[in-house]
């Protein structure tokens, strides 16, 4: 991992083993250098197991106005897990996310932005050989006008995109048979470096098409 570690909404140590395996693998993961991962506080009413992380993505090369590269994209990875399973997720672990960014208003009116950025998801799992089920999520776009004391700042533009799916074991019927959680969270961090703009890593797929780079929104 980058940089710390996920905060466990389900009691460290007492937690089902499969759910601290699965903790284990994201606290191992790597991912690019442009992304940084840190703690969050794990929400506590969304399964009796959670465990969190925020990431921001930032361009090394490039130095913003207070010396510190500027940050493209942000974003957070929420792991939950239910022991007895839930039937909306057709499995007993959860992966909730949330990626945002600034936009190019050339990109913002886009009529295929939507479609693409859910692609780079899917595209990302499929990459990493990250199998998962029932995916869904919104991609949403959204604009901001200055006016008064604030009409000189020009016309924002942001995208975000907010994804949940059901992370499975390669092979099912395996014995204590696990998600390849670490997989998942690459892809995820990919999908955000696509957002920031950065081309895709080495193998990943030059044919692969991101956003111009940009200077990204507040942190969450």
């Amino acid at each position: 991992m980058t940089e710390g570690s996920g905060s466990s909404g389900g009691g460290g140590d007492s937690a089902p083993l499969p759910f601290q395996r699965a903790v284990a693998a994201l606290n191992a993961a790597r991912t690019r250098p442009e992304v940084q991962l840190s703690a969050l506080p794990a929400p506590k009413r969304l399964a009796p197991y959670t465990f969190a992380l925020s990431a921001s993505v930032t361009d090394p090369a490039a130095e913003g106005a207070d010396g510190d590269p500027p940050e493209l994209a942000d974003g957070r990875f929420v792991l939950l897990h239910d022991p007895s399973g839930q039937e909306s997720w057709q499995g007993t672990f959860r992966v909730v996310t949330l990626g945002r960014t600034d936009l190019e208003p050339e990109m913002a009116g886009d009529p295929l932005l939507p479609e693409v950025t859910w692609s780079w998801l899917t595209g990302a799992l499929e990459t990493r050989s990250a199998t998962y089920g029932d995916p869904s999520g919104t991609v949403t776009r959204s604009g901001s006008s200055y006016f008064g004391g604030l009409e000189e700042r020009p016309p924002q533009s942001e995208l975000e995109i907010r994804a949940s799916w059901t992370p499975r074991p390669d092979d099912p019927a395996a014995p204590d048979a696990l998600p390849d959680m670490a997989a998942h969270l690459a892809a995820w961090a990919e999908l955000l470096c696509q957002c920031a703009g950065l081309p895709p890593e080495q193998g990943d797929g030059a044919s692969v098409v991101s956003l111009p780079k940009r200077r990204g929104p507040q942190p969450l």
